[in-house]
């Protein structure tokens, strides 16, 4: 292993938006680790597609809501490459759909232990290791939000907040690492084309687009890796909307 190449860290990258991250993030010349809860033949895939583009792909089966997994993904990273240049935070659920009066609170503290407690425990970590005042050499984070943080997303409204949790945490973390050579950005997409949303959704979803269509996993990965680049060298505390004009 090329001790130049870049290190990449996703979070949640068997599958969706996270998987096409890791593709380009490969195609871009990055070794990539990442994240999967369960999916191991999914993950394993991932993994070989990386490989296939001549990049070194470590795979880590780790639960974002259990913190002892977090640790042990750094150091399986520190063990492997010894550096980390990028963090994309991806992992996130959203829970069982519900008004809040149904809802039960262990179905949205697991969406905020995922989506938000668990976000700022992967920005502490990756924080350590690329700061230059930690004796690292600079990098980049970017946070996955939502467009639900602004309308809301009634029937699963911690889903929203935990991205309105996630909007907060990119500016102030951008503000407090500005002289650490480390750029907080984060990315709030639209309706993106995952499958898992039913056919009756997907439509309300293309309606309250301009472009009236869904977006394609890469369409988003292709804006994260521009944040991770030099080109975004002067953006930082940015949410930038990939959202077909919703």
């Amino acid at each position: 292993m090329s001790m130049s190449n870049k290190v990449i860290l996703v979070t949640g990258g068997s599958r969706g938006i996270g998987a096409a991250v890791c593709r380009h993030a490969a195609d871009l010349g990055y070794d990539v680790a990442f994240t999967y809860k369960n999916a191991e033949s999914a993950a394993q895939k991932v993994a070989a597609e990386i490989e296939a583009k001549g990049r070194v792909a470590l795979a880590i089966r780790a639960d974002s809501a259990v913190d002892g997994d977090t640790l042990k993904a750094f150091e399986e990273i520190d063990a492997r490459f010894g550096r980390l240049d990028a963090l994309v935070y991806n992992a996130g659920i959203t829970g069982a759909a519900s008004r809040l009066d149904e809802s039960t609170t262990e179905n949205y503290t697991e969406v905020l232990m995922i989506n938000t407690v668990a976000a700022l425990t992967y920005s502490r970590e990756a924080i350590k290791r690329m700061s230059t005042k930690h004796g690292g050499d600079g990098g980049s984070i970017v946070m996955l939000s939502s467009t639900a943080y602004e309308s809301g997303s009634p029937g699963c409204v911690w889903y929203a907040a935990s991205k309105g949790g996630i909007n907060a945490m990119t500016i102030g973390l951008s503000r407090e690492l500005g002289l650490d050579g480390i750029r907080v950005n984060a990315v709030a997409p639209g309706p993106i084309d995952t499958g898992i949303s039913t056919p009756e959704q997907q439509k309300i979803f293309v309606e309250s687009t301009s472009l009236k269509r869904m977006a394609q996993p890469h369409e988003v990965a292709t804006v994260v890796m521009f944040l991770c680049s030099e080109g975004a060298s002067f953006t930082t505390g940015a949410i930038v909307k990939v959202a077909g004009g919703r």
